[in-house]
């Protein structure tokens, strides 16, 4: 018998800012670390003959796991790869929900029917993934493989064995990240799937499916994903405002102190520079529920970007809404190139800086503010 274990990768930026990363070579999280380290558990005592990983970083620091207690190669296979998605990789499900829901829900529930500009066909990627894993089977017949590869091309692969149409898919539970599956093939070829997608070895603090809802969705849409609209302050200084004075107000308790067209000065600036710098963020029904500012100019020469604002309304914390801002900057800053990412927190705001410090910034200088001392807070990109 030779049995393939396939393995998603760990929780990746893609995963956490609820961003498309098909193609996208987005790095690991926190929580992705320690996701490989309760995998490499499990495996510890597996005979393992043979490891394969797709050529995103993810994958292959995913089979990290598998290394820690066994000596082998890593080999490198492309055609492991997620499904590509064209125009829609980097961009957030909740502007992709928003702008084309119709398109969304196919590529949720029915993704043989779904495809937009420069995306790879569903059937494609099951015949991909069918063709290199059986050729891997066949290489190592009648031993022990692991292929790390990532969500939809595994569950395409599975719908496929199974016979299951695209329209079908969903009868294929999805899979956390590190979930499990195992193929076995007989002596004739013939396949069983003892494990489908099986996390067992993650605890409810280490599983990324246990703070989110999407997959439990009959359509697969998640009500916490957040779009993205532009916002002229130079059109809008109303609306900029409003949520300026809410940030301070939060901050220092009251608005005294605070100049508002100091601020909508700086905003018109950073906004004609990029259009993205100045957005409103919004629930799937339209409710604004915050607003983010991003300053492209500050640092370029050092190579860094700066967060000037980031708000959400008190109602919306605590659901995975701030750290979808942070992968708003994150993905405009890797775009222009730069290394870092910058913002300033007071120093007694420690809901902030926990915050922060759990998207991986850590303090790196300190400046006085109008009202005390702002701790300078970097995040490697």
């Amino acid at each position: 018998m030779t049995r393939i274990y396939l393995i998603r990768h760990c929780e990746a930026e893609g995963n956490l800012y609820r961003r498309i990363h098909g193609s996208t070579d987005s790095q690991i999280t926190p929580k992705g670390r320690r996701q490989i380290a309760a995998l490499a558990e499990r495996f510890r005592d597996i005979p393992v003959d043979a490891l394969y990983a797709s050529d995103l970083r993810r994958t292959q620091e995913t089979a990290g796991a598998i290394l820690k207690y066994h000596e082998l190669p890593l080999f490198i296979e492309p055609r492991l790869r997620e499904m590509s998605t064209g125009v829609w990789e980097d961009r957030p499900f909740g502007d992709v929900g928003f702008e084309t829901p119709e398109l969304l829900r196919r590529f949720n529930n029915d993704p043989g029917t779904w495809s937009v500009e420069g995306s790879e066909a569903y059937a494609e990627v099951q015949r991909r993934l069918r063709g290199v894993v059986e050729e891997i089977a066949a290489r190592h017949r009648g031993r022990t493989v692991v292929c790390v590869s990532h969500g939809m091309a595994i569950r395409s692969l599975l719908a496929m064995y199974l016979g299951l149409p695209s329209a079908e898919i969903n009868a294929v539970p999805h899979g956390d990240n590190t979930a499990v599956s195992l193929l076995e093939y007989g002596d004739d070829w013939s396949v069983q799937m003892p494990l489908l997608n099986d996390a067992s070895h993650l605890t409810e603090e280490l599983s990324t499916f246990a703070r989110q809802s999407w997959w439990k969705q009959p359509d697969r849409r998640d009500p916490d994903n957040i779009h993205f609209r532009r916002l002229n302050p130079l059109l809008s200084p109303g609306t900029y405002t409003e949520y300026y004075a809410k940030t301070w107000r939060a901050v220092h308790g009251s608005t005294g102190g605070f100049q508002p067209q100091l601020y909508i000065a700086a905003a018109i600036s950073h906004a004609a520079v990029c259009p993205d710098a100045v957005v409103t963020i919004h629930r799937p029904d339209g409710t604004c529920v915050g607003i983010t500012e991003l300053d492209t100019s500050r640092g370029r020469s050092q190579g860094c970007g700066w967060i000037c604002l980031c708000y959400i309304e008190p109602a919306y914390r605590r659901r995975l809404l701030g750290i979808q801002l942070i992968g708003h900057a994150v993905s405009v800053f890797r775009k222009l190139g730069r290394e870092r990412l910058r913002l300033c927190v007071y120093e007694g705001n420690e809901v902030a800086r926990s915050f922060y410090e759990s998207a991986e910034f850590r303090v790196v200088g300190e400046t006085e503010g109008v009202k005390g001392k702002l701790l300078i807070m970097e995040k490697m990109l």
